[in-house]
């Protein structure tokens, strides 16, 4: 299925492989067409914006069809919305398209971009904050549910526009237009979800000048009073010092300062936990709005594991036995349950068996990289940054290093990597001993006992229990401060 999202800046296409919790991208295209450059002083979409649009509507049509789609459904927000000539624009885009475009209203695009951050968080609790071209929309979020929403044009090209250019005027503009808004006394001490292309923007040169270890914006937490520091330098900024960061495309860069005032204000007025950056918004609560009440329920994280393993893994019922097996020998030998937390174990023994196919020799580095920078949501930058860790030395070894894992390792708490170790330890012999082939782990138990870790094997798998498997037992038992034994089932 596809949506078509015509904003104020952009008009973006996005084809999802399936209706599905974490539904994966196919083809993500955008035209950076600016349809409300204009509005908010002349009251009308320009011609110019409005022949790229439908120049980039008609291309997004062949595309569909060449992908065959079976269900497409097409938005239309601030601009179209706002404009005079905003019917006759989606009398055009209609036929362009070839499929009728819903128009939303402000109210209705908060709740979009709220579910979106629903879609895209383990239990996400704050305020979301949508900055498209010609709006911005604020929404509460808590336990799965939304809030009543707001919508106001802060959007940075109404900013640019209403206030002919002046950071000044524009900074009067967005302490008016936030004055109105209750939504602010509920960021207080919570987190504020911050959705749209120039917010990400942002947090990509953040990511840059903070030299952070992992390029995904999905999930990048910062802190109120680092993102003020960084949004006040952003908007002092000479436009030649941002000009030279190929990170943000040249359509973006002159909307970053406006961008980054109306985040200085909601910071100074909202007082929020964290700014948690969203790559999901309005198109995934979209899709999140048609899932039925079980669907909406699922884990995002672990239904994009189960669907690695199913296409990568040697076996794919092997992480089922594989999940038991580790859990066994971590709750006997008397290990805390609370991090990694049980969703996290459950993960990485999904993701285990995803490198196989790669030489020997790279592994641990290309597997490390896939999950690192996978389209998971439901995650934060800590426990994705586990999960590509604990599968890095399960390949490459408990001792391995490279530039890559070194940065990654910076993002865990020491005990978290130590669990990383652990975990990689386990999954060690767990694989040399059953090749990643179901039904051998159910009938070889590794249990620990008193102060030993005991592996029991059947006389007709005794043979298992080689000098490499024995190395590696011993390994994993050193780790858990006891001595080890291989007994018979």
């Amino acid at each position: 299925m596809a949506i078509v999202d015509i904003g104020s800046n952009s008009v973006r296409l996005v084809v999802y492989e399936m209706l599905v919790r974490a539904p994966s991208q196919v083809f993500n295209e955008k035209e950076m067409a600016g349809l409300g450059r204009q509005v908010a002083t002349t009251g009308r979409l320009a011609e110019d914006a409005i022949e790229k649009a439908i120049a980039a509507l008609v291309r997004f049509r062949i595309l569909c069809e060449a992908m065959h789609v079976g269900e497409l459904r097409v938005i239309a927000t601030a601009a179209a919305r706002y404009a005079e000539n905003g019917p006759e624009f989606i009398a055009r885009a209609e036929q362009a398209i070839g499929q009728p475009i819903e128009l939303i209203s402000g109210g209705r695009e908060a709740v979009l971009s709220g579910l979106g951050v629903i879609s895209g968080f383990d239990e996400p609790d704050g305020v979301v904050g949508d900055l498209g071209g010609g709006s911005l929309e604020l929404i509460s979020v808590k336990r799965g549910e939304v809030g009543k929403g707001a919508s106001v044009p802060l959007g940075g090209l109404a900013l640019l526009d209403r206030s002919k250019g002046s950071l000044k005027a524009a900074e009067k503009i967005v302490k008016d237009e936030l004055d109105k808004l209750p939504q602010l006394a509920a960021m207080k001490g919570r987190d504020f979800y911050a959705v749209g292309g120039t917010w990400r923007a942002l947090a990509t040169l953040h990511q840059r000048r903070a030299n952070y270890p992992l390029n995904v914006m999905h999930g990048y937490a910062i802190p109120p009073r680092d993102a003020a520091d960084f949004v006040r330098l952003v908007e002092r900024a000479d436009a030649s010092v941002l000009d030279a960061i190929d990170a943000v495309s040249s359509a973006r860069r002159p909307l970053l300062a406006y961008g980054a005032l109306v985040l200085d204000e909601l910071i100074k007025r909202g007082k929020p936990r964290n700014i948690v950056i969203s790559a999901q918004g309005v198109r995934e609560g979209l899709l999140h709005e048609q899932l039925s009440a079980e669907e909406r329920a699922a884990d995002p994280l672990l239904q994009a594991a189960r669907d690695y393993n199913l296409l990568r893994a040697r076996d794919p019922r092997h992480a089922a036995e594989l999940i038991d097996w580790t859990k066994a020998i971590m709750e006997t030998a008397g290990l805390p349950q609370d991090e990694p937390s049980a969703r996290l174990v459950e993960a990485v023994c999904l993701l285990s068996d995803i490198g196989w196919r790669a030489h020997p020799d790279y592994r641990g580095e290309q597997s490390m990289n896939v999950i690192a920078h996978a389209y998971f949501t439901g995650i934060d930058h800590v426990g994705r940054a586990f999960l590509a860790l604990t599968i890095f030395l399960r390949y490459a070894g408990l001792k391995a290093s490279s530039p890559a894992a070194d940065g990654l390792r910076t993002l865990l708490p020491p005990a978290l990597f130590e669990r990383a170790v652990l975990i990689g330890a386990i999954f060690r012999v767990a694989y040399l001993l059953s090749a990643g082939m179901a039904g051998i782990l159910p009938r070889i138990p590794a249990l620990c006992v008193d102060r030993r870790l005991v592996l029991r094997l059947p006389d007709d798998l005794a043979a298992l229990a080689s000098e490499r498997v024995e190395g590696r037992l011993k390994q994993l038992a050193k780790l858990l401060a006891r001595d080890y034994e291989i007994g018979r089932v």
